[in-house]
């Protein structure tokens, strides 16, 4: 594995946010405060993706569509961020040289210095592809079933979710996570790289039915971007089920296809990892809970 030189680090613009519930009607309940606090939170958890698009804000500033374009980021959530907190997204490069940088980002509150990480890198040249042979489309289930390990491992593909992001849903999304950069906006701005994530927890939330359930980490590769105005679908298939102090692990392997005629386009490639089993309120912790934070393997 190649390894950048080391830099001096060199910071990226700081990025202050008040953090927003963007899910407080969702079915998911541990977006809500009477539901989160009986497994030990402090209150309702503002989503991961959203935590997501505030890392992005740094790298998206300081790299520009570069990043959208060919970049990659793997992301952590730590602790909860609750809604009204101020988040500060800080982040430094960390190595640099002519195939490309890497740069970290963190994202902390007043109560939590360290809620969320994410690594990143930049390179040079083009990202590896995907081969979208190995993904294919599939009908979303008519009705969903129950999220068990055993109906989850029986599955060859997920349903693929579709969604146009037109102008409208832009500017609903941009709204949503707060994000002033101008590079989203207009006819031809970029997909938001949160929206990728979006779409990676519709593939488990339209594909089966889900409790309370928290996405700890992901691990994204930006293919080519994609633009204002494209049809996102979101193919993908089941990584692993694992166990981990009696919560139940999924993660997903996810390809985000532009386009939806014979030539599809890969514009990312993204290993998404959530607690979909929490294991019931009577296993909450005694002191302030962690996320379960298992980073997903490139």
């Amino acid at each position: 594995m190649r390894t950048l030189a080391r830099v001096s680090l060199e910071p990226l613009p700081d990025y202050r946010v008040k953090a927003r519930n963007t899910s407080s009607n969702s079915e998911n309940k541990i977006h809500d405060d009477a539901t989160a606090k009986r497994y030990g939170f402090r209150g309702a958890l503002v989503p991961g993706v959203t935590v997501y698009a505030y890392l992005t804000e740094p790298l998206a500033a300081a790299f520009g569509p570069g990043w959208l374009e060919r970049g990659t980021a793997s992301v952590r959530f730590l602790k909860p961020v609750l809604d009204g907190e101020e988040v500060l997204a800080a982040g430094v490069v960390t190595a640099r040289d002519p195939k490309g940088s890497a740069a970290t980002v963190t994202g902390a509150t007043a109560a939590e210095p360290e809620a969320a990480t994410l690594t990143a890198t930049m390179p040079a040249g083009a990202p590896t592809p995907v081969n979208l042979a190995q993904y294919r489309h599939a009908p979303l289930p008519e009705t969903r079933p129950e999220a068990t390990r055993a109906h989850l491992a029986s599955l060859e593909a997920l349903g693929t979710p579709v969604n146009r992001y037109d102008e409208a849903a832009a500017a609903e999304w941009l709204e949503r996570v707060s994000d002033p950069l101008p590079i989203y906006r207009g006819r031809d701005g970029w997909v938001h790289p949160a929206f990728y994530l979006d779409q990676a927890n519709r593939a488990l939330r339209q594909n089966v039915q889900v409790g309370p359930w928290i996405h700890v980490g992901s691990v994204i590769r930006h293919l080519g971007g994609a633009r204002v105005g494209e049809t996102l679908s979101t193919r993908g298939r089941v990584r692993s089920l694992f166990e981990k102090k009696g919560r139940e692990f999924i993660e997903l392997d996810l390809v985000i296809v532009a386009g939806t005629g014979e030539r599809p386009r890969p514009v990312a490639h993204i290993l998404h990892t959530a607690i979909y089993q929490l294991g019931g309120p009577d296993m909450a912790p005694q002191g302030p809970p962690t996320l379960g934070s298992i980073p997903a393997k490139p």
